[in-house]
């Protein structure tokens, strides 16, 4: 955990995220079972426009914790960014998720607004904003 807890504070510090993403690919590599790991990697790949990499990740993420709004929302983005069906189905339970645990309306809210820091004017996450009712 701590390797995963000082790349998460290198992301948060704003360190470039190509070597984020190396810090997170050595963790995978370690633990393939690292399902938060999986869904950093997921973040970071979608933040870089590497989006067939991000899908892969996403779906890890959410092969290893089904129930994690955030590895829901990364999968979401990837399928909206490589053209793959299936984003109405994870944004259905995210909206379950929501509103069986409301406060994890606020980490995604939170999580958005991240996204938008880093990649102004990114698409896929306007659509997944505007479906949440953010």
């Amino acid at each position: 955990e701590t390797e995963f807890n000082k790349a998460l504070s290198k992301y948060q510090a704003g360190e470039e995220l190509n070597s984020v993403v190396a810090d997170f690919k050595n963790i995978i590599d370690k633990i393939p079972n690292h399902f938060a790991a999986w869904t950093c990697f997921a973040w970071l790949q979608l933040l870089l426009k590497n989006n067939e990499e991000a899908l892969f990740a996403a779906r890890q993420a959410v092969k290893l914790n089904g129930q994690d709004p955030q590895a829901r929302m990364n999968l979401a983005l990837a399928l909206l960014a490589t053209n793959t069906k299936g984003v109405r189905d994870h944004i259905t339970i995210i909206k379950r998720m929501i509103l069986m645990v409301p406060e994890i309306e606020e980490e995604l809210k939170s999580s958005v607004e991240d996204g938008f820091l880093r990649y102004p004017e990114w698409p896929e996450m306007k659509k997944v904003k505007n479906w949440l009712e953010f």
